[in-house]
């Protein structure tokens, strides 16, 4: 199987409709999908009822601050607004990899997030969130309960998680791919999906359930097909709990087990980057933004990465750019806020920050 980013392609079959495509998307970006209830830091940013997001969208949108053309893996229930997917195709997004699943009443994409003055999320007492801010409580609301992951085994598929069936065949052969935290077995079957390629390049966001040591053994073998390893500094830590307190250390034992870039991202600490490669060490601050809404930065780092790794193949550069589309994000609410941002205002950043990072 050739790693392919362009040239001509036959149409595709999706929800019994002939779609005519003639390119390869440069990227193939899968994750989840939701309906968004976000209040963000009080005075610095109006609340989102019923909007779009979920990793899915945020991460293209810190990829599309510097290439749009990307194909997304999701999946969504029947009751998701159809104009949601015609934006994005408006947007310029390749769209046959969302997958609308019938019957889909145990699919729940709400997602509420609330921020306190110093920051701080939480996604529980929906009500007592509004009624403190004295907002009226959307009925949309009523019966959602906070996802409990400490009860979830990543062993088990979620309904709301894209499956590698999902992916369309046209998408096999792309180049640069990112998967976004979803659960483990999905993840797994996914990396095993695209791995087989000639140069492919495979990004993994781990998702924190199966970020432990009783996981290890499970994770080492899916890493082998991972080319470049995203996990948080919080993730990173829980992995290698009792084990060392050293995050270089930590990625160079991940590295070992195939990943060639190993990304520890750290918040408003910036990143570290480990290039097995050349054993290269950087240290990458985060731009001191304007913070109003920091929903998704993460993903949005990832995406950028993506597109500045397909760019540049330098790993130090690919971070540049993932922090980049972070700062852009947190400065706004919305999975594309990025791409609604002064132009010119990313490049100028990106040479800012050229200047800030330092190899150690």
């Amino acid at each position: 199987m050739s790693c392919l980013s362009d040239g001509g392609k036959p149409a595709s079959r999706v929800d019994a409709k002939i779609i005519p495509m003639t390119t390869h998307p440069t990227f193939i970006i899968a994750g989840k999908l939701n309906r968004e209830y976000i209040l963000p830091p009080p005075g610095l940013g109006h609340p989102l009822l019923d909007t779009p997001g979920g990793s899915l969208l945020y991460a293209a949108g810190g990829l599309a601050a510097w290439d749009k053309d990307a194909g997304l893996v999701g999946r969504v229930g029947e009751d998701y607004p159809h104009q949601w997917l015609r934006d994005l195709e408006t947007r310029g997004f390749d769209t046959r990899g969302i997958r609308t699943i019938r019957d889909s009443q145990n699919m729940d994409l709400r997602a509420f997030i609330a921020y306190t003055d110093a920051g701080e999320r939480s996604q529980s007492n929906v009500v007592s969130h509004f009624a403190r801010r004295q907002l009226i409580f959307p009925k949309a609301l009523l019966g959602y309960q906070a996802p409990d992951t400490s009860r979830k085994d990543p062993r088990e598929p979620e309904i709301s998680s894209p499956a590698a069936l999902d992916v369309p065949k046209e998408y096999w052969d792309v180049c640069h791919v990112h998967l976004c935290p979803f659960d483990f077995i999905s993840q797994s079957q996914m990396v095993n999906l695209f791995k087989g390629g000639s140069n492919q390049t495979v990004s993994l966001d781990p998702a924190p359930g199966y970020m432990s040591p009783t996981f290890w053994r499970d994770l080492r073998l899916v890493l082998q097909g991972v080319t470049i390893f995203q996990p948080s500094e919080e993730e990173m830590r829980a992995l290698f709990w009792g084990e060392t307190n050293d995050l270089w250390e930590m990625a160079r034992k991940i590295s070992e087990y195939g990943p060639q870039v190993i990304v520890i991202k750290r918040g408003t600490l910036g990143q570290l980057v480990y290039d097995a490669a050349g054993n290269h060490r950087y240290e990458v601050p985060a731009y001191p933004s304007r913070v109003a809404d920091p929903t998704g930065i993460g993903d949005a780092f990832c995406g950028g990465f993506l597109a500045g790794f397909q760019k540049t193949n330098d790993p130090l550069m690919a971070a540049l750019y993932g922090s980049v589309s972070a700062s852009l994000k947190i400065e706004g609410s919305g999975p594309f806020y990025p791409l609604d941002v002064m132009p010119g205002l990313a490049e100028a950043r990106l040479r800012s920050l050229q200047d800030m990072a330092r190899e150690i």
